[in-house]
């Protein structure tokens, strides 16, 4: 009898070292894929102030929309949760909108290698970001649907581990992709 109890306990053991294992993984796997989303993000960040300076000798008059960019810019470098990065960041794809929409009435803006570089920059760079973003996100759900479910979620609340934020942005207008025209 006590045999049997012996087997049970170092199944379930073995069962609840290995769940515990699995939630760490993954939450590794959720940490990194959010770092590399963020590495893409500071490629943006990085970008834009290049774009805002090209645009600027071309539309002196747009410089409320300039500001609105530069102002979005800073709020997503400074923004610390998942939840706040991603409503930062859905203001600044529409102010980058905005931004990029300045270009089809500047003609000669159109045509200056260094703006058309930029462009070409940022859309690569929107598809890294968007790239990431699936990534992420399919991590976190694979996480969720793991902390969530029964019987491993038995081992996720004895270990504290908590259902994570996915990377959303919740604004329909913000949800479009910055649209670039060349």
């Amino acid at each position: 009898m006590i045999w049997i109890v012996l087997g049970i306990v170092a199944v379930v053991a073995v069962w609840y070292i290995s769940t515990y294992n699995g939630f760490v993984s993954l939450n590794v796997k959720c940490e990194e894929a959010y770092s590399t989303m963020d590495i893409y993000l500071k490629k943006r960040y990085d970008l834009i102030p290049n774009l805002v300076e090209t645009v600027k000798g071309y539309a002196k008059h747009e410089a409320q929309t300039l500001e609105s960019v530069i102002a979005a810019r800073g709020a997503a470098v400074n923004a610390k949760t998942p939840e706040a990065k991603a409503a930062a960041e859905g203001t600044l794809s529409s102010a980058l909108s905005r931004l990029m929409a300045i270009s089809e009435s500047y003609p000669e803006l159109k045509a200056n290698a260094n703006f058309v570089d930029l462009q070409r920059q940022l859309q690569q760079m929107e598809n890294e970001i968007a790239n990431s973003r699936k990534y992420y996100n399919g991590v976190v759900k694979s996480y969720n649907i793991k902390c969530q479910s029964i019987p491993s979620n038995i081992v996720a609340s004895m270990a504290h581990f908590t259902v994570k934020p996915l990377f959303e942005i919740t604004n329909e207008v913000e949800r479009a992709n910055v649209k670039v025209q060349f």
